[in-house]
């Protein structure tokens, strides 16, 4: 694609911005969304790849988002920040969804191999496991202060940014950011992860 015809890489084409295109997506226009997935596409790819690392995954997430954002884009409220916002907001969740799913499937073949080749899986085992895992999560978020778990819950099981976390508690994002790095430290010391 020509230099100047390529839309820039902060969300919006000559003459329309993100916000725009995404309320012409919303309506159902079809050219909008093109405008749209043009100007978007690479900063979603670029989080999604810096997220997941695998760039053939990257490029799934991509595409999961933007089909997202065509599907849901009645749901964007530009009220609440701006389109480009709230779609890179999806590509995060979408991305460390993926990278969750990633994990445990890693983790359910590595319990599938110490039982051997052949060996039935043992559903209930698997339960137990996970019941006692997320036990142990909970437990460690008790051990933080109520501010740290607060906004350490809004950021990862919320999927909200900084920002969003601090309009939410009041607070200002340098603080936030303290919070939850401190909150986090706390976490994986308890959980006992290796840095």
């Amino acid at each position: 694609m020509p230099a100047e015809t390529r839309p820039p890489e902060n969300g919006t084409v000559p003459g329309q911005d993100a916000d725009t295109l995404l309320a012409r997506t919303a309506r159902g226009d079809e050219r909008a969304f093109e405008l749209l997935y043009d100007a978007v596409a690479a900063p979603v790819h670029g989080l999604a790849r810096r997220v997941v690392r695998d760039p053939a995954m990257a490029e799934e997430v991509t595409q999961e988002v933007l089909i997202e954002v065509w599907r849901s884009a009645t749901r964007y409220d530009p009220g609440r920040g701006s389109a480009m916002a709230w779609i890179m907001t999806i590509a995060h969740r979408r991305a460390v969804d993926r990278v969750r799913r990633e994990q445990s499937a890693g983790e359910r073949e590595a319990r599938a191999a110490r039982h051997g080749p052949g060996a039935a899986p043992d559903p209930v085992g698997e339960r137990v496991e996970t019941r006692l895992e997320h036990e142990r999560v909970r437990r460690c978020l008790g051990t933080l202060t109520r501010l740290q778990r607060e906004s350490v819950t809004l950021a990862y099981y919320g999927g909200h940014t900084y920002r969003e976390v601090a309009e939410l508690v009041g607070a200002p994002a340098s603080t936030v950011r303290t919070r939850m790095r401190d909150g986090i430290i706390r976490l994986r010391d308890c959980l006992g992860v290796d840095r």
